[in-house]
């Protein structure tokens, strides 16, 4: 748990799932820098005594969203100043971390209204507050879905680290939302701030996009994939997931089959068409991940084939010893940290899952390690493919 403090008082904040071990914060530079900015303690260059100094605080007594709160700093610090902020998010454990500091500032449940970004947004948006996400495709799907909300008076500012705000990054909020510019940085952190243009019109949607895996993508060769914006590799297929396609074991008549970490449910996918009487479970803390699996598994799998949808933390909603094979290509990465726990969690709770005999089949860099993880776990990982930069591996849950 680590302490954020504002002029609206201190909250203390942990990211979700909650670990006392975790030494990753759950709140930026950038998030305290808008928090002055909207309390009136930075001025629009961002630094007393000069151009701009110190401005009045943002009015917030209209509708004000919040859009890729990473985990939920800025709602729980905005919930007692704001009219029911709204914080619209792509991540489940985002979310749920949203909750818990919510609960913890001693805010009702009702405090804020937490949307996801499949969800429909406010008609109108008074103020546009956004975290600046690590996807520039996710970016511009929002603020192409968010503009029609916007009207000349709306506050839009944007934050980020400076490594994450680039020349795309301007030219996406000055062409979907208006001119804009930037101030000064702040301990490595810095704002955005935009206009909104009456007369601008955002064009039509680039998202979802759908292509056709090559004949050289294994068990995938052929299928139709459907991503929305802020999955990874979403013009092409990924070269890890290639090379899993090639060595992706066939499911039992029948099995169920969890796709963990879906991304865009080509694994899952590829799984059902090769065996329809499998059900496959597609899970991912994304919710534009889950859409993206659903709708690449519409598009191949037959008709009555069986398939569920989960946007969540691992396996924790799947009920223990109820699965037959697990497809794993685990992130390694949490925003811009490299981290472990994400794989663990994944691998603990795929144990947990399985029936005795069941398998886990896992993909990964070699240099990660994960068959140190599997066998302690598992107590067994064997090698089933690999080549200069990944490795394939198989762990089978025994009777103990």
């Amino acid at each position: 748990m680590n302490r954020l403090s504002t002029s609206w008082g201190a909250y203390d904040l942990t990211r979700f799932p909650e670990d006392p071990r975790d030494q990753l914060r759950a709140w930026s530079a950038a998030d305290a820098y808008l928090l002055r900015h909207l309390a009136g303690e930075e001025g629009e260059e961002g630094k007393q005594g000069e151009p701009g100094g110190v401005a009045a605080a943002v009015d917030l007594s209209g509708t004000v969203a919040v859009v890729g709160d990473r985990w939920g700093a800025l709602t729980t610090a905005l919930a007692g100043h704001a009219r029911v902020p709204v914080q619209i998010t792509d991540s489940f454990l985002a979310q749920q971390a949203t909750r818990a500091n919510l609960a913890r500032a001693g805010h009702a449940p009702d405090a804020a209204r937490l949307l996801t970004t499949r969800d429909t947004p406010p008609a109108r948006i008074d103020v546009l507050l956004v975290r600046v996400p690590k996807s520039l495709a996710l970016l511009e799907d929002q603020l192409h879905r968010l503009a029609p909300a916007l009207h000349e008076g709306t506050v839009v500012v944007g934050t980020g680290m400076v490594t994450e705000i680039h020349t795309s990054t301007l030219e996406l909020f000055e062409r979907l939302v208006g001119p804009t510019r930037t101030s000064l940085a702040r301990q490595k952190a810095r704002l955005i701030f935009s206009t909104p243009d009456p007369a601008r019109t955002p064009g039509p949607a680039a998202w979802p996009r759908t292509h056709v895996l090559p004949a050289d993508s294994g068990a995938g060769a052929g299928l139709t994939v459907v991503n929305h914006a802020g999955i990874f590799c979403a013009d092409r297929l990924d070269i890890g997931t290639r090379f899993f396609l090639k060595h992706l074991p066939r499911a039992r008549g029948g099995a169920h089959v969890v796709d963990l970490g879906c991304g865009n449910g080509v694994l899952g996918t590829a799984a059902s068409v090769a065996d329809p009487d499998a059900t496959v479970t597609f899970i991912d803390e994304s919710f534009q991940a889950v859409a993206s699996a659903e709708a690449t598994f519409r598009a191949n799998a037959a008709e009555d084939a069986k398939a569920h949808f989960v946007a969540g933390d691992a396996l924790a909603a799947v009920p223990p010893g109820t699965v037959d094979l697990v497809l794993n290509n685990p992130p390694f990465h949490s925003h811009q940290a490299t981290t472990g726990a994400t794989a663990w969690r994944m691998f603990s709770g795929a144990r947990a899952a399985l029936r005795p005999g069941g398998e886990l089949w896992v993909i990964g860099n070699r240099h990660l390690g994960y068959h140190v993880k599997l066998r302690k776990l598992f107590g067994n990982a064997r090698v089933v493919a690999s080549d200069p930069k990944f490795v394939v591996l198989r762990a089978v849950k025994g009777n103990r």
